[in-house]
């Protein structure tokens, strides 16, 4: 990909070491990480806690709001005791031994992140998910069927997009209007003085929901639009048109299984989950 630099956000369970989730991404931002934690979480289930560091996505209000809207626990790692980490930087070094040195290889050339990530998820549920974990003595894949016993909760589509949607306070002026980003919006004349929650797709800042004491006020008119996105909200860009070289290129051998047995894929929404729901561990 012309050498840019990507991240990589990955969810594992704690108990199996399954991966929950996992994207690359051009940034190490509150975008990518709700791009790899959404789908997860409307697909597998939704955990009793989520674990993660401190570094600037973990802390943003947005993920905040996501988990407390969806009854999970945020748990931060404490500064400077690395110890709670331990099998999430497990399994990002098993990442880095067994999938990127074959993305260095000259057979392999990636062109764009919708690439990169499905030559993943194709390592992952191909030969990850099935091979015998060194610390737990199974197969992740296995070892996340054994545990389960009961359903796995899973949000509704409306559910997920609430807890996915972006908010901010603002206090409305005595036009009866409010102010976002560059963006003037007219609300209701009876909320003139009083504090509002603004919620939206920090992708589309056109359409922005008014609530007040937990009570929606409809949509705001917009007034003026200055900006249609929220300036954290910046899209990846792909560069493609590269050459794909010839060769035996294991990572697309992987896929073409993958691709074969998809249809025999486990479907994480129908098995059944514990009482329990699974806790997550997570790190960049």
């Amino acid at each position: 990909m012309a050498g840019r630099k990507t991240y990589l956000f990955a969810f594992i369970d704690d108990h199996s070491r399954a991966v929950i989730a996992g994207r690359f991404g051009f940034a190490e931002d509150t975008v990518r990480l709700a791009a790899a934690l959404r789908p997860a979480l409307g697909s597998r289930g939704v955990p009793e806690a989520i674990y993660v560091d401190n570094g600037s996505a973990f802390v943003d209000s947005w993920l905040l709001r996501a988990c407390a809207s969806l009854g999970i626990k945020l748990v931060h790692s404490q500064p400077g005791r690395p110890q709670g980490r331990g099998k999430i930087e497990r399994f990002f070094r098993t990442v880095r031994e067994q999938f990127l040195v074959e993305l260095s290889t000259p057979d392999t050339t990636v062109v764009d992140l919708v690439q990169l990530n499905r030559l993943f998820t194709a390592w992952v549920e191909t030969v990850y998910h099935t091979t015998t974990h060194s610390s737990t003595g199974q197969a992740p894949l296995v070892r996340w069927r054994d545990r389960l016993t009961g359903p796995v909760p899973v949000p509704s589509p409306a559910a997920l997009r609430e807890a996915f949607l972006w908010s901010a306070t603002r206090t409305v002026a005595k036009t009866a209007t409010v102010s976002l980003h560059n963006n003037t919006y007219q609300v209701d004349p009876i909320l003139v003085g009083r504090k509002v929650e603004l919620v939206f797709d920090p992708f589309d800042m056109t359409d922005v929901e008014v609530r007040h004491n937990e009570r929606s006020y409809g949509l705001a008119v917009a007034f003026r639009i200055g900006r249609h996105a929220h300036p954290k909200a910046r899209p990846e860009h792909v560069a493609a048109d590269l050459p794909t070289p010839t060769g035996i290129n294991y990572l697309r051998l992987i896929d073409a299984v993958h691709d074969q047995h998809v249809a025999d894929r486990v479907n994480y929404t129908a098995i059944s989950g514990s009482n329990e729901p699974d806790n997550t561990e997570q790190r960049p």
